[in-house]
């Protein structure tokens, strides 16, 4: 019979979209009162792999990924993702009497073997965690570099995005060998 134990720590990782760059570092400076220093800010990318967000958030739309030091546990993603919505919430503005997003937050972490996205949809890949929020994995890493799923979003599959959360990983795998 297994034996359960307390998982290790993971590598917090939040996807930042929006239209206005200066919301990065705004959005930041939320973050890093709640998660601490960032270790890990990717090169702004262009968002051209759905208009999935152009009638909410306009375009062109812009993504920048940032990895935080202080490790985290895997059970803390439910509160962290029902945080970012508040913090996209706070962000938002009315535009004919309809709320809309400036900012889309796409909280997750990488471990040595995954990385993994928080939502608040349901589908037959995710798993329910609790508080509304879902999780799936959306990366594996196999044969030495994360590979994508059936399920996978465009965006992710592709190379800047990989390169990207390999960088983060490698981050998190340099800790893991110093705190030894």
């Amino acid at each position: 019979m297994g034996k359960a134990k307390k998982p290790k720590q993971v590598k917090l990782v939040v996807g930042i979209l929006a239209k206005d760059k200066k919301l990065f570092d705004i959005v930041e400076e939320f973050l890093t009162d709640k998660f601490g220093e960032i270790d890990y800010r990717s090169p702004v990318i262009d968002f051209t792999y759905s208009d999935y967000y152009k009638k909410e958030m306009g375009e062109p739309l812009k993504k920048r990924f940032i990895s935080f030091k202080k490790l985290i546990s895997p059970e803390a993603l439910p509160k962290i993702k029902t945080l970012t919505n508040s913090l996209e919430n706070k962000f938002s503005q009315k535009d004919n009497s309809e709320l809309k997003r400036r900012v889309n937050l796409d909280p997750g972490y990488i471990s040595d073997s995954k990385f993994v996205l928080a939502t608040t949809k349901d589908y037959s890949h995710r798993l329910y965690l609790s508080k509304g929020i879902y999780a799936e994995i959306t990366l594996t890493w196999r044969k030495g570099g994360f590979q994508p799923l059936d399920w996978t979003y465009p965006d992710y599959r592709t190379k800047d995005y990989i390169n990207t959360l390999s960088t983060i990983r490698n981050a998190l795998t340099s800790q893991n060998c110093n705190a030894l």
